[in-house]
């Protein structure tokens, strides 16, 4: 994981937001110049009369915004902006691998959702189909397997539904406990 800022270039930072800004709170930075990720998913929600689809944040309280250090005041001054995730009082910059991962699981269109973040698990990568070169963690549900990319700095994560045959191990050590 990267854990240091590349002075005179422009990181990835998650942002956190106000409740339920996340969307007007990346409109606003994106009207600023700035590069952001929200993304999103569809959900079914129950009103006391009916059931809606509905689009809501993949990662809720968060925005991911790419700009450099010395652009921190701006980002800070933007409205719903609440704070950058820090660690040691130095704002923490995300992997970049891990925003790409994100980006590609979007494209895909493939379904995803929430996921709980894992701390163990088979790392595997896709090797064909719209996914192909990202890694996570692997994910057997009842239904099927499903790939868990994780935002480590944030603690949280997205799944996306998986084909068994597009997967290999990226460790010796996974695949010697991986049964597809």
């Amino acid at each position: 994981m990267e854990s240091s800022i590349i002075p005179g270039s422009a990181n990835w930072f998650a942002i956190t937001v106000r409740h339920q800004h996340e969307r007007q709170t990346g409109l606003s930075l994106n009207w600023k110049g700035f590069e952001t990720l929200v993304p999103c998913y569809k959900t079914r929600r129950r009103w006391s009369d009916r059931y809606k689809d509905v689009e809501v944040p993949l990662f809720t309280g968060y925005v991911f915004c790419r700009f450099e250090q010395r652009e921190k005041i701006r980002v800070l001054n933007t409205p719903g902006v609440a704070k950058i995730v820090e660690f040691g009082g130095a704002p923490a910059p995300l992997c970049n691998a891990e925003i790409e991962a994100i980006q590609a699981a979007i494209k895909s269109r493939l379904r995803l959702w929430p996921s709980h973040y894992l701390h163990v698990g088979d790392r595997v990568r896709i090797e064909r189909g719209p996914l192909k070169g990202v890694q996570g963690t692997l994910l057997r549900e009842p239904d099927g397997l499903r790939l868990v990319i994780g935002v480590e700095l944030l603690q949280r994560a997205v799944a996306v539904e998986l084909d068994a045959e597009t997967i290999v191990p990226v460790h010796a050590s996974a695949a010697a406990g991986w049964r597809a």
